[in-house]
């Protein structure tokens, strides 16, 4: 082998370029590829004291009888920083709440579909503009339900046909033209109702026969409406995988992630794990009523019918801030993560002010209009029963919250993101 010498500065130059260049392809791949492990808070440029606000509030909350309890987990460069619970697990029995307690995350199952789904067009399995009637042949050339007032005033139900099939990208996005029946009104929800779209006493398939009876909402593309797509999904990955969609999440998702409370139902050996909801509601003042998890559902929802903890919740979400891995088990190709996570609406009006949808989250698309703190393509979403969760990219950020207290949801939601964004110090 020969080597060229090089004069002493311009030798000492290249191997500080070289040395410079070094680190920041660790430093690249480091942020990418973090696996979750335990730092302080000042490790990752975030400060303890103003991570105790959150501690704080839960704390107060509790004792005024807003909420049964809360676990907030907040994660940065892959370490976890703040991971406190505070509460019930069960405020009548007086059962105090743990940090490795189970939640019904209803609506947060949605992005294990997604993922799941994704996992398939990896394999070439099939093309987002597939349309769906491709695999499940019952949900092509729906009606399209439009309503209409006539001169006396009554609404009635005019029918037109699909301009085109829904495809499997418009049930990731949300734009297929599927509702839900039991959120808001209108002729088509009302349809929902009678024929049992929303029941749980029914298998996937049957799910499948009852959608097709009931005419679309809205034209396939055309408008973002929240509803049965995520489940219509859960039967895709059953019918490409030949699956239930319970096994392929516990074979493709929860084991590689190591995600050991996670799925469609809680053993009876974890039962006394499972928090529990306030009796009544305190703001409605009714009963609160969410679903058994312990008990085998007979078709599994990939739309929300999943439980799991703030921990392994955790997992899944720095998976995707990941871009695919971690723990050195890869899911997903870095391109398909940033696939899902890019805005999928384009000039359709989102979930929420400033925010469009990816393929299975909601995206931040502008930096101020949303009116909480983040960062443009920061991706979130909720459960009905009070859980929530957020990835930022910029700020190598995420972040999860669960409770079981439903109506008040949105409110902290939002407070919780507001104190952990104002805990960064660096």
């Amino acid at each position: 082998m020969t080597f060229v010498t090089a004069p002493g500065g311009v030798l000492m130059r290249i191997v500080a370029r070289v040395l410079v260049l070094s680190l920041v392809v660790l430093a690249t791949s480091a942020a990418w590829a973090a696996d979750l492990t335990i730092a302080k808070p000042e490790q990752v440029g975030l400060s303890s004291e103003r991570l105790t606000r959150i501690t704080e509030m839960m704390k107060t909350d509790v004792e005024k009888g807003r909420m049964p309890g809360a676990i907030a987990l907040v994660a940065r460069k892959g370490r976890i920083v703040y991971f406190e619970a505070a509460g019930f697990r069960d405020r009548a029995a007086g059962a105090p709440l743990r940090t490795d307690d189970i939640f019904r995350i209803y609506s947060m199952t949605k992005p294990f579909t997604s993922v799941a789904v994704m996992l398939l067009r990896d394999e070439g399995r099939f093309d987002l503009s597939d349309p769906i009637s491709k695999y499940i042949p019952q949900l092509g050339k729906l009606q399209v339900g439009v309503e209409k007032k006539d001169a006396m005033g009554p609404v009635t139900l005019a029918m037109e046909s699909s301009k085109r099939d829904m495809t499997i990208q418009d049930l990731l996005r949300h734009t297929s033209g599927l509702t839900y029946g039991v959120f808001g009104a209108g002729e088509v929800k009302k349809l929902y109702g009678e024929i049992g779209v929303d029941s749980r006493d029914i298998t996937s398939t049957e799910l499948i026969d009852r959608l097709a009876k009931v005419p679309l909402m809205y034209q396939p593309g055309t408008t973002w409406e929240y509803g049965r797509s995520t489940d219509v999904l859960g039967r895709l990955v059953e019918v490409l995988s030949g699956k239930s969609l319970g096994q392929f999440f516990d074979e493709r998702i929860f084991q590689p992630l190591k995600m050991t409370d996670s799925g469609f139902q809680v053993p009876a050996a974890k039962k006394d794990r499972i928090a529990q909801p306030f009796t009544i509601d305190p703001d409605t003042g009714k009963p609160i009523a969410l679903f058994d998890p312990t008990s085998a559902p007979r078709y599994e929802s990939g739309g929300g019918g999943g439980s799991s903890t703030a921990m392994d919740y955790a997992r899944f979400a720095q998976m995707l801030l990941n871009r695919g891995r971690l723990d050195g088990a890869r899911l997903l190709s870095r391109k398909t993560v940033e696939l899902m996570t890019a805005d999928h609406l384009g000039r359709i009006e989102g979930p929420g002010a400033g925010y469009g949808f990816g393929l299975g989250f909601a995206v931040r698309r502008e930096p101020g209009t949303p009116g909480v703190s983040g960062s443009l393509g920061d991706y979130t979403w909720s459960g009905f029963g009070g859980t929530a969760f957020w990835v930022d990219p910029k700020e190598e950020l995420v972040a999860v919250w669960m409770m079981q207290a439903p109506s008040q949801l949105r409110y902290y939601r939002q407070l919780f993101r507001t104190l952990v964004y104002q805990a960064i110090a660096d």
